[in-house]
């Protein structure tokens, strides 16, 4: 059985090989951050590569055209070196199945549910990316402060080569237990503070990230194209505890999980499945509306944390 060291988040208490180990577990609720390496299998990975190609060429098209159904989907903006795409949100509903596949596999339930509870939920799917060329920063930053009575955390799958040299993630380990204050760590440190560990990962590696721990990555000459697919999951005792949902998004957010399980089934049913647990106080209702269902969006956010205008390292709080 795996420690639980969150006791108001009910745990599976039958693992499989896609669940975290204890030691597993301890690493990340002690440095805000863990590797799986080789964690995604060839073919799952090449469709998600194949998908993600899709994704920018899609984003593109509607660039061209001038038709971009809705800005928040295909993320632009300009740099030195021209106009560039850097995310595309919404994942499922963009034609391509790759994304459900992946969200239904034990590969990531499993460890949704090792650090989030059997009533865990997928809250974002996106893809980010730096284009060929592309090297501009990502400053120190929190994705989510939040009180910390339950994990929240990011699933991060390389789909290229992240390198030292190439500008990989760095992440600040241990500082996912309170607000940082990065003007002050900005000012005092720059991309070299104590505990700062460079994340090089290669293509099906998984990265999970406290949404509190800081991270970033600097400046650097771009390179080939780097893409990462990120899904949050949160634990929907959580969701309904501290918001920023409501009930009925939980419902429709958790509509997600069977869709996975039935595109991963259809895609590798010689694989291993997930065995969803989910308490039925939770379980959720369906639509007939398939389209609406692959997309639920986001009109609030729980806020981060960075160092933004107005702030300066003199308000520096310990």
């Amino acid at each position: 059985m795996l420690t639980k060291p969150y006791d108001n988040v009910p745990y599976v208490t039958e693992p499989t090989p896609y669940h975290l180990t204890a030691e597993q577990i301890e690493f990340f609720d002690t440095n805000g951050y863990l590797i799986l390496r080789n964690w995604i299998p060839a073919d799952m990975l090449k469709h998600l590569q194949d998908a993600g190609d899709a994704w920018i060429n899609q984003g593109w098209d509607y660039q061209r055209k001038g038709d971009n159904p809705d800005l928040e989907d295909f993320r632009f903006t300009d740099r030195p070196s021209g106009r560039v795409m850097f995310r595309v949100n919404y994942l499922h509903n963009k034609g391509q199945n790759a994304s459900l596949e992946l969200l239904g596999s034990p590969q990531v339930l499993a460890v949704a549910e090792s650090l989030c509870g059997r009533n865990f939920v997928p809250t974002y799917e996106s893809m980010v990316f730096k284009e060929e060329k592309d090297g501009a920063p990502i400053l120190w930053h929190q994705d989510a402060v939040h009180p910390r009575q339950y994990r929240i955390f990011n699933y991060d799958l390389y789909l290229d080569p992240s390198t030292a040299d190439g500008g990989a993630l760095r992440v600040l380990a241990k500082t996912q237990g309170q607000k940082q204050d990065f003007c002050h760590l900005e000012a005092e440190y720059g991309w070299n503070p104590p505990n700062v560990v460079t994340v090089e990962m290669q293509p099906g590696d998984v990265l999970l990230h406290d949404v509190m721990v800081a991270h970033g990555s600097p400046e650097v000459e771009g390179k080939a194209r780097r893409r990462t697919i990120y899904y949050e999951f949160r634990a929907a005792e959580q969701i309904l505890t501290e918001g920023p949902w409501d009930s009925e998004w939980v419902d429709r957010r958790l509509r997600l999980v069977p869709m996975g399980l039935e595109a991963h089934q259809a895609a590798f049913p010689e694989k291993d499945q997930f065995s969803w647990t989910i308490d039925p106080l939770y379980r959720p209702d369906f639509s007939q509306d398939r389209e609406q269902e692959l997309k639920i969006v986001h009109l609030i956010h729980t806020s981060g944390a960075w160092c933004s205008a107005g702030d300066t390292p003199a308000k520096a709080k310990s």
